[in-house]
């Protein structure tokens, strides 16, 4: 099953509704940009209509400090995933002058955006039935998202996961603000790794071929592996999956 989506929602559409075909669409802006470099670099960074999948943000990434927006630190992070996702050093490095835990903040929200799609591959084979617990090895894991902690099958503890890891972090209660971490949210950081680990845990252990299909395309599992151990997210004894260096 080949993973055909693109990070930030890209439509694999080749015309536009108008019927303005794509390709002639990109071939004229490639013209405009060698063209007039210096006009194109101030040409709005933006998919036309009717861009094929595959031609979509065609585009480098600016630097940090040239972007002007409130959301510059999630832009910046989306720029530099579609740019080169393999680059693990380079996607975690904290710009300069930035927040480290704002940092984190924005990796955790890009991570839960992503992490849909692999829910997504995975509901054509885990079901109430397939998966009727969520499980990973011999781990069995109990959902919080009810009143008390109770079984799950894997399918709705991993909708459930990502519903709550969402509703937390868009929560202005613990996260008023985008340019700075109060002290007392920070908390939440590692139990939002753990439970999100979770659900990697029982993709790679139970649906490994859905598991080696996604993270081949989007390395996020690596990503995420990176940022729990650079800020100390995931205790090791709660890791369970094997290096996947030495696991082949």
């Amino acid at each position: 099953m080949k993973a055909a989506f693109n990070l930030f929602g890209t439509l694999k559409n080749t015309r536009s509704n108008s019927g303005v075909d794509s390709a002639s669409t990109v071939e004229f802006s490639k013209e405009m940009i060698q063209s007039n470099p210096q006009e194109s670099a101030k040409a709005p960074r933006r998919n036309r209509p009717g861009v094929k999948f595959e031609e979509a943000y065609q585009w480098k990434p600016l630097p940090f400090d040239e972007i002007d927006s409130v959301f510059a630190l999630q832009e910046y992070l989306q720029s530099i995933i579609r740019d080169d996702r393999e680059n693990i050093t380079r996607l975690l490095e904290v710009p300069d002058n930035q927040n480290p835990d704002v940092w984190q903040y924005e990796h955790f929200k890009q991570i839960c955006l992503e992490l849909n799609y692999l829910v997504v591959q995975l509901y054509s084979e885990c079901s109430k039935v397939s998966c009727p617990e969520m499980k990973a090895d011999e781990w069995l894991y109990l959902c919080a998202a009810h009143p008390t902690p109770q079984g799950c099958c894997a399918i709705d503890y991993v909708v459930h996961t990502l519903d709550g890891a969402t509703a937390i972090l868009n929560s202005n209660k613990y996260f008023p603000s985008r340019m700075n971490i109060h002290e007392t949210s920070k908390k939440h950081y590692q139990s939002i790794a753990r439970r999100l680990y979770r659900i990697f845990a029982h993709s790679w252990f139970h649906h490994r071929e859905v598991f080696d299909e996604f993270e081949n395309e989007t390395f996020l599992y690596a990503r995420f592996m990176a940022l729990s151990a650079k800020f100390d997210l995931i205790p090791n004894s709660l890791i369970i999956i094997p290096d996947l260096a030495l696991s082949d």
